[in-house]
């Protein structure tokens, strides 16, 4: 995104060192993605979305050739570059990849350590960061290609997962839950459909507050729809350590949210989940969260 955006590459760099001085890195199955198809993408996204932002990241060579800047604006806050549409495929690619893996059984969850992130990103919009929604072209597949019938995404962004929530609105195949800090990004006019579950909180919510409402809100809805799989935007810059925003959860609370998801993936998705990275800017806090998530995903 250029020097000094929070949505940096340092965000990855922080959570590959934690894995490795905790020694949890041993414990997983790490794989390498590959990337999307423009078919799989179209599932979630419109073509000339996609091929604007094809556009725009493959013309920047010759801008740059020309003397010109190395990044183009999308939005006031988003910013690509000439790396940035590989990133893209890739980072689709993992989640879908991941879909495969879980639902061929070869692994009983993923998490999807990538950037960028895609929560914010609409059917037809690329904004906050984000330019292909990851985890709804990933919930999509697993419907439209695996033939399954009922998903369910699970948002735990500070923000509202708006572009998801674009996507997925009406979709009764989809489940969509989420909590997220009300008013703050983004200035989105929230969808009523039935298949979603708001839980706007305001600045301050700690997570004990945010876990009677998982219990009250999502559980029911979770147990009545019956996922056949799960799908998690996991953002963590809801950490009370973020200054991306003013919440106050803690790892514990990621861990608890992380386990509560995986009993509903027990009872009704053969344990089936994939999760994908989203949010979390302070580097520390990011890295013990994905920590925490992935020791209740992994069993270790």
């Amino acid at each position: 995104m250029g020097a000094g955006h929070p949505e940096c590459p340092a965000r990855l760099d922080a959570i590959e060192d934690r894995l490795l001085i905790t020694g949890l890195d041993a414990a997983l199955d790490r794989r390498e993605a590959t990337a999307a198809s423009l078919g799989d993408l179209e599932l979630a996204h419109g073509r000339m979305h996609l091929a604007a932002l094809r556009g725009l990241s493959d013309g920047l060579r010759d801008e740059i050739a020309a003397g010109g800047p190395s990044h183009a604006q999308v939005d006031p806050d988003t910013s690509i570059n000439i790396h940035s549409w590989d990133a893209i495929l890739m980072a689709a690619g993992a989640a879908i990849d991941a879909t495969d893996a879980v639902m061929a059984g070869e692994l009983a969850n993923a998490f999807c350590a990538v950037r960028p992130p895609g929560h914010h990103a609409t059917r037809n919009q690329a904004m906050g960061f984000c330019f292909v929604n990851n985890v709804a072209v990933a919930a999509k597949y697993a419907l439209e290609r695996h033939g399954l019938k009922r998903v369910a995404i699970i948002d735990f962004d500070v923000h509202h997962g708006n572009g998801t929530e674009d996507i997925v609105a009406g979709d009764d195949r989809i489940l969509m839950c989420s909590f997220y800090q009300h008013p703050f990004y983004p200035p989105w006019e929230h969808s009523t459909a039935t298949n979603l579950v708001n839980l706007p909180v305001p600045a301050y919510t700690r997570g004990m507050d945010v876990r009677e409402l998982i219990d009250m809100m999502w559980l029911p809805r979770l147990d009545a729809h019956k996922p056949q799989m799960i799908f998690i935007s996991a953002g963590f810059d809801a950490h009370r350590e973020d200054d991306m925003g003013q919440m106050g959860l803690v790892e514990n609370d990621y861990a608890w949210i992380t386990q509560r998801i995986k009993e509903v993936a027990q009872r009704h998705s053969k344990g089936r989940i994939v999760s994908c990275l989203e949010g979390g800017y302070d580097l520390s806090a990011l890295a013990r969260s994905v920590e925490a998530h992935l020791r209740v995903l992994a069993d270790v």
